[in-house]
């Protein structure tokens, strides 16, 4: 991610244009492919699919320094997006099929927390590799992350199988009964209000660094800080934000925080106009920390949902559709922010909160349609299966549990 735009422009001798394009391009790809590769992995096992992903994208890495032209980037992006695509239902089905319910969402924010390290760590080594502005050293880089994801390879094929992985080729052909995650309006509205909440990340990269150097007396260098406090948060909070989270009802408890968040930022943030130096500096912060906040309940929310509203027989298609309508939720949001807060100034700032609220309310609804359709056309004991972290020792009587029982099992995430 950090040194590719610098390689494909230096090394290959694409515009900067072409590169933009080429991403376009792969993200339609991406976007057609979700609902296909989910049913993949639902057929072959998560374990699996997740291992292929992880070997095709290596192969992709290693293309890289063979392209010369649009069309071979093209080509390479395209397959590696839809690959990518494969990877992520692989990954998420398989987080929550090899993991205890009473487990799944304290452990996906202790995984959040390591692919927040991950970014760093990576960040940091591609950006050792572009200072020293040397094409050999920009050479290796691609063969260096196709070394990497071999290794990931290898280690996805040493975890414990999953429940999907473990049927027989003759079972596999079996098709599951009952309607798919494309006839299930409530999951398909949940994603999509998802999708609109994660426009936070629009917010964060895109439009209040735009409004920081277009709108405020702010120096930009603060951008860096503003980043290394979202890094920051993005590490050592996700444990914190998602306690507590542990079936439908909680979740939405989230998502109305994640809500206020957002707001916060919107107001905070559309205050800087006015301000002046430290002022200024400070209020832009404040903003980023609490989108950073609303960032972090959304994880935790969207896990719950993930394990609440699946059939657990189709995990990958679901993953898959869930992608489908959480992009349409989301494509919009940078042209749309962008041209609202930097043209709109104050005004626009709180047609954006609107938008969240609108989507803080609606998703209410649509997560009750949604379980309603899995009672309707799902046997209940395999639909007990789905149910959150803590459902389970509610339902016993006992106390919910934190996700802490067994604190030597690495705890989870779905990716950003």
């Amino acid at each position: 991610m950090t040194g590719s735009a610098v390689f494909f422009t230096k090394i290959v001798g694409l515009t900067a244009a072409q590169v933009g394009l080429g991403l376009t391009f792969a993200g339609i790809a991406a976007f057609l492919a979700a609902v296909p590769m989910g049913r993949l992995v639902d057929r072959y096992g998560p374990k699996r699919m997740w291992a292929v992903s992880a070997a095709g994208q290596a192969a992709m890495f290693a293309v890289w320094p063979f392209i010369t032209d649009f069309k071979g980037y093209v080509a390479m992006a395209v397959a590696m997006e839809v690959i990518g695509a494969l990877g992520g239902a692989a990954f998420g089905a398989y987080t929550i099929d090899v993991l205890p319910a009473d487990e799944r969402v304290q452990s996906r924010a202790y995984m959040y927390s390591a692919l927040n390290l991950g970014f760093t760590l990576g960040s940091v080594m591609g950006g050792i590799a572009l200072a020293f502005h040397s094409n050999e050293v920009l050479h290796a880089l691609p063969w260096f992350t196709a070394a990497a994801f071999l290794v990931n390879a290898a280690a996805v094929t040493r975890l414990p199988p999953a429940s999907h992985d473990e049927r027989s080729p003759e079972e596999r052909k079996v098709r599951v009964p009952g309607p798919g995650p494309l006839r299930n309006p409530g999951w398909l509205l949940t994603e999509f209000f998802l999708g609109v909440f994660w426009t936070n990340q629009v917010l964060l990269n895109v439009v209040i660094p735009l409004w920081l150097v277009e709108q405020t007396d702010a120096p930009r260098v603060v951008l860096a800080f503003l980043f290394a406090t979202n890094t920051v948060m993005c590490i050592f909070l996700p444990m914190v934000t998602s306690r507590g989270v542990r079936d439908l009802s909680t979740a939405l408890r989230a998502i109305r925080l994640c809500s206020t968040f957002f707001v916060l930022s919107c107001l905070i943030t559309l205050a800087t106009h006015d301000t002046v130096g430290w002022v200024t500096i400070a209020l832009v912060w404040l903003g980023h920390v609490t989108v950073t906040g609303a960032e972090l309940y959304l994880s935790a929310a969207s896990w719950s949902f993930e394990a609440e509203l699946m059939d657990p027989r189709q995990r990958g298609a679901y993953q898959g559709a869930g992608e489908l309508t959480g992009t349409l939720g989301k494509v919009w949001a940078p042209a749309v922010y962008t041209f609202l807060a930097l043209s709109w100034g104050a005004a626009g700032w709180l047609v954006i909160a609107g938008i969240i609220l609108v989507a803080t309310v609606a998703i209410h609804p649509s997560t009750r349609l949604a379980r309603r359709f899995l009672e309707r056309h799902v046997p209940a004991d395999v639909l007990a299966d789905a149910r959150a972290s803590g459902s389970d020792a509610e339902d016993a009587g006992g106390a919910p549990s934190t996700g802490r029982a067994d604190v030597s099992l690495p705890e989870s995430v779905a990716g950003r």
